[in-house]
């Protein structure tokens, strides 16, 4: 297993290696390539790559174009940025005529952690998910993020990526097999079930092996796709178990736990709770003490857990 990386750093990796196997391929910067790690794409392929400056939604209206072409532009910024500052654009010029463009986002969730509130980015999942024809994918590691990157290359139409600034422990090998819209599972469990994406598999896993310790069957799920979400893994979930907790870097309004409450409700059947940004700004503070402000550590879901087996 791999070290503890950020998964901007998968992004720049298999962004490298594309381009280099594919000139269709095209990187549409908003001048963070430094930060969102394009830099080497920039040198390698300098015919497949634009710099719009600090003009995201110009890069929104330039990858559009490029896509018309027959290119696959993956537009690189902030997620507070590729979401937020873009949302019009990306429904009226990406989405609504369903174009094959990728959005590709660094500094996602609370990861930005000392820069504060204004550059973590707990909305944009929920806001892109709400976009018809619109695609949305959190790995869980370098390994995934770098899977799920290159299935996004081949999968046709809008895809929204969203990646971590800082490190993230590693939970998958190289060899990982992912598909977009399909849960994977990390564990089979009777007793309860942790639905989980992102930065927070690996914390879910923890949490999950200390249940399992106390004698507790947990299944464990990454859903990497939050849209289209993999209901199936859901009702099999409510089915199985009866009771999910969801975990998540993102708001708990409109996110994963969201996403899982629908399935739950409509089926009429079990529990779910959600950990998650508690819908409150960031601040200015490390990493890891925003997530324990939050409650998205690894006590807080064995104690959620616990409290639902009861």
């Amino acid at each position: 297993m791999m070290e503890a990386r950020a998964l901007r750093e998968a992004f720049g990796d298999e962004i490298l290696e594309l381009g280099k196997g594919n000139r269709d391929i095209y990187v549409v910067d908003a001048d963070v390539g430094k930060s969102c790690k394009t830099l080497e794409f920039a040198k390698a392929c300098p015919g497949q790559h634009v710099n719009v400056g600090i003009a995201e939604q110009n890069a929104c209206g330039m990858a559009a174009g490029l896509a018309t072409t027959g290119k696959v532009p993956f537009i690189s910024t902030y997620a507070v940025f590729g979401s937020m500052r873009m949302v019009e654009q990306i429904r009226q010029e990406i989405c609504y005529p369903r174009l094959n463009v990728k959005i590709a986002c660094s500094h996602g969730g609370l990861t930005p952690a000392n820069d504060g509130a204004s550059h973590q980015s707990i909305e944009d999942m929920g806001i892109l998910r709400t976009l018809p024809n619109m695609t949305v994918i959190m790995g869980a590691d370098y390994n995934a993020t770098r899977k799920l990157i290159r299935e996004a290359a081949d999968y046709y139409g809008p895809v929204y990526l969203r990646f971590t600034r800082d490190p993230i422990p590693s939970v998958y090998d190289e060899d990982v097999q992912l598909t977009i819209g399909k849960a994977n599972q990390l564990k089979d469990g009777t007793d309860v079930s942790i639905i989980a994406n992102g930065d927070t598999v690996c914390i879910a896993k923890q949490a999950a092996e200390v249940l399992e310790s106390r004698g507790y069957s947990v299944r464990l799920l990454d859903m990497h796709t939050i849209k289209p979400l993999d209901v199936e893994a859901v009702k099999d979930c409510l089915e199985l178990t009866g009771k999910i907790v969801t975990v998540e870097d993102h708001n708990i309004i409109n996110g994963l736990g969201s996403a899982v409450c629908e399935v739950a409700a409509e089926l009429g059947k079990g529990i779910v709770k959600r950990i998650g940004v508690q819908d409150q700004f960031g601040q200015s503070a490390p990493y890891e003490e925003l997530l324990k402000i939050n409650g998205i550590t690894v006590e807080d879901i064995v104690a959620t857990c616990e409290a639902l087996c009861r």
